[in-house]
């Protein structure tokens, strides 16, 4: 099973490169759905990286597979362009991941 990246920003995209994970950059809500598509039709990606703007582009799709489907799990990552992340968001995904407070 392998990684895949839906990013709306190269920035992700070269990073996680880097770190061998392939992946597409999209923008708008046909692309999103077509990148989510190919993931599906494809039996080794059991992790897809997409980045929290695009998720609100299709929910409906990202739900079903989320809650209908054991592969690929889908994660919600942040990355830099995103506004509005309160100072301690790192610190709170930890807590709230592992009940540890920091």
């Amino acid at each position: 099973m392998r990684f895949m990246l839906i990013s709306d920003n190269h920035d992700t995209a070269t990073g996680l490169r880097l770190a061998g994970i392939d992946g597409v950059i999209v923008h708008s809500k046909e692309e999103v759905a077509n990148a989510l598509n190919k993931v599906l039709q494809s039996d080794d990606i059991g992790i897809v990286l997409i980045t929290e703007k695009l998720v609100p582009l299709c929910p409906d799709i990202i739900n079903d597979i989320k809650l209908n489907r054991k592969v690929p799990l889908i994660v919600e990552i942040p990355d830099r362009h995103v506004e509005g992340r309160r100072k301690d968001s790192i610190i709170r995904y930890v807590r709230e991941a592992i009940g540890v407070k920091i």
